[in-house]
């Protein structure tokens, strides 16, 4: 892969500073590729921070950039996840620059504002709220744990604001841990089929139908993998975060490696990657997915295929 050559000569009357900062790639493939590898890489310390006793009210990132070269806290190129720990009785405020945030609730129960609106919540629900605004996150009489993603690292690529209040693509969305499992068994009741996937919920909204994304670049789903079953061998273009619910005696196989699950940690399924699921235990396994495959799903780039 050839560098850009920064070095010309134009004649003195055309020199100017437009002129000086363009840059020339002449590749032999020009589809070369010039970005630091996404590669597999579980969230431990941060979980354990997350969940230890001491840990004060605030926000611990899952935090890649120093492997992808940002100079802002990013897990994936388009995702930052976070874990938002509330001690019993307090609160947070948060002011993320993002289209939307979404949160779910590992634990714990008490309620959110943004704008005008506020959600109740316990643990696993999950809602949405449109970017741009000031949310306050407060817990009731226990420790809580949320789980929050955005796409702050796409809007700081580019160096965009959040919409303003009342202009956001999305609304404030609610989805509650009943219907979730109501609609998860329904689909443990579903016969598979060659072209399945998973037993999976995808979570959408009204505001983006008719597509089953939750954010426009960003889905959300709730899978899970039978006792001693699997989900079969599968790639996409799209990277996955997935946070680990129940998942003891399971592991991943990632393009030939073995990544085993641990329970409340957070790992990377780099983008393109063959990988599978397996579940050696007597107990489903359960894991919340974020992936920026929504953004492939709108640019009709998804790349999915078993092989």
């Amino acid at each position: 892969m050839n560098a850009p050559d920064p070095t010309f000569a134009l004649p003195t009357q055309r020199d100017t500073p437009a002129n000086r900062r363009a840059r020339y790639f002449s590749d032999d493939n020009g589809f070369a590729f010039r970005w630091s590898t996404i590669t597999p890489r579980q969230f431990l310390a941060e979980r354990d921070r997350a969940y230890a006793a001491d840990t004060p009210t605030g926000l611990i990132h899952l935090d890649n950039s120093d492997l992808l070269g940002t100079g802002y806290p990013a897990t994936t190129p388009v995702l930052l996840l976070q874990y938002l720990r509330l001690r019993a009785g307090e609160s947070f405020r948060t002011a993320l620059q993002a289209s939307g945030e979404i949160c779910f609730v590992i634990r714990g129960s008490g309620v959110s504002t943004s704008g005008p609106d506020t959600i109740e919540w316990k643990a696993g629900d999950m809602f949405l709220f449109p970017g741009g605004g000031e949310t306050v996150h407060r817990s009731h009489g226990e420790d809580c744990l949320l789980y929050i993603g955005t796409d702050e690292p796409l809007l700081a690529y580019d160096g965009l604001r959040p919409p303003a209040p009342g202009k956001a693509r999305v609304e404030t969305t609610h989805w509650l841990a009943e219907e979730v499992e109501r609609r998860l068994e329904r689909e443990w009741a579903r016969p598979k089929t060659d072209n399945s996937t998973g037993r999976f919920v995808q979570f959408s909204s009204a505001a983006l139908m008719p597509s089953n994304n939750t954010l426009p670049f960003i889905s959300v789903g709730l899978n899970t993998v039978e006792p001693g079953g699997e989900q079969r061998a599968h790639r996409h273009n799209g990277v996955a975060v997935t946070l680990v619910l129940q998942g003891e005696g399971t592991y991943s196989a990632i393009d030939g490696q073995k990544v085993a699950w641990s329970a409340g940690a957070a790992q990377i399924t780099p983008p393109t990657s063959l990988h599978s699921h397996h579940n050696q235990s007597g107990q489903r396994a359960r894991a919340l997915i974020f992936q920026d495959e929504a953004l492939h799903y709108y640019t009709r780039t998804p790349g999915f295929s078993f092989d």
